[in-house]
């Protein structure tokens, strides 16, 4: 077999999951090689994300490489690739969900202060949005970069905190003090390293037969599903999270905000899974048939 070459952004978070991957090719016996690729979002460090035509912004010119036959495979932080992917493009696997939370990073000066009273620096609308929930008199700037360009901009800039993936700060084996929040919820398929292939290529995808793990497959697939159903092409304020038990028992937590933070739609839910059913487009209906229609007709109009 020849080696496989695996695409990735070039950010140190980005070449982690994609050499977790490689490991484990390489535990199967197979040959790597990874090819670091720019993409459009990391170019681009001034504009928020919701800005910038958010669909694929991290993950187009990977799916560029790798149609054109550049790349074998390209690996993806999960929350990064769109619902909707380009034709001849799939998913073909994904790693063991690790930590699928957000939490809170101070700077060293704001380590006294009560939430209420921070300045907050994220770009991401569902963040925003989650915590004006909770703290509607809140201050947000935007903030761009990796994770460690964020950490300098938080002790450079004037804002007291950030808001981090811990998958990011675990990956990377950070030494930062981080707060859990419970009233979080977590971006549809947050914590899952993924790996992308063409749909045509029968060969590789054979190979990801024994990497794919299959809870977290159950769990992303119930998620993007519901995010599917409910965003209908438009970013927006949406968390999700699945968890599944060893009799195929699903819980779902789902959520979707007004940007304000003022008007939020919730679903908690258990049931068993079966691979016939849509289950997350299941929960999203719920959710647009208890005013959620209403409220994401108003997001695309205060996006747009």
């Amino acid at each position: 077999m020849r080696s496989i070459k695996i695409g990735t952004r070039n950010s140190p978070l980005a070449l982690w999951q994609a050499r977790e991957v490689a490991r484990n090719l390489q535990n199967n016996n197979y040959k790597t090689d990874i090819t670091p690729i720019i993409s459009t979002g990391d170019k681009n460090l001034t504009e928020p994300l919701y800005a910038m035509g958010i669909t694929g912004v991290f993950t187009k010119d990977l799916d560029i490489a790798l149609l054109n036959k550049e790349v074998d495979i390209a690996v993806h932080s999960l929350k990064d690739i769109p619902t909707q992917l380009p034709e001849n493009i799939e998913i073909i696997a994904v790693l063991k969900r690790d930590f699928p939370q957000d939490v809170l990073v101070r700077k060293s000066t704001s380590k006294n202060k009560e939430l209420h009273e921070l300045k907050i620096a994220t770009s991401s609308l569902r963040r925003r949005a989650f915590w004006a929930k909770h703290y509607p008199e809140t201050e947000f700037c935007d903030i761009r970069g990796n994770v460690q360009t964020r950490l300098q901009k938080l002790e450079d800039q004037d804002f007291d905190a950030t808001l981090f993936s811990l998958a990011a700060i675990e990956r990377m084996g950070l030494s930062v003090d981080y707060e859990f929040l419970p009233m979080m919820i977590s971006a549809p398929a947050q914590g899952v390293v993924a790996v992308c292939a063409r749909a045509d290529d029968h060969e590789i995808k054979s190979l990801f037969e024994e990497v794919n793990d299959r809870k977290t497959r159950i769990c992303i697939e119930v998620e993007r599903n519901f995010l599917r159903a409910l965003e209908g092409g438009c970013t927006a304020p949406i968390g999700a999270f699945a968890e599944i038990n060893e009799k195929d028992e699903v819980r779902f937590i789902g959520r979707l905000c007004s940007l304000d933070g003022k008007n939020c739609l919730e679903i908690d839910e258990i049931f068993s899974w079966n691979h016939h059913e849509n289950f997350g487009e299941q929960l999203a209906q719920k959710i647009l048939n208890d005013g959620g229609r209403e409220l994401m007709q108003e997001i695309k109009l205060r996006l747009h």
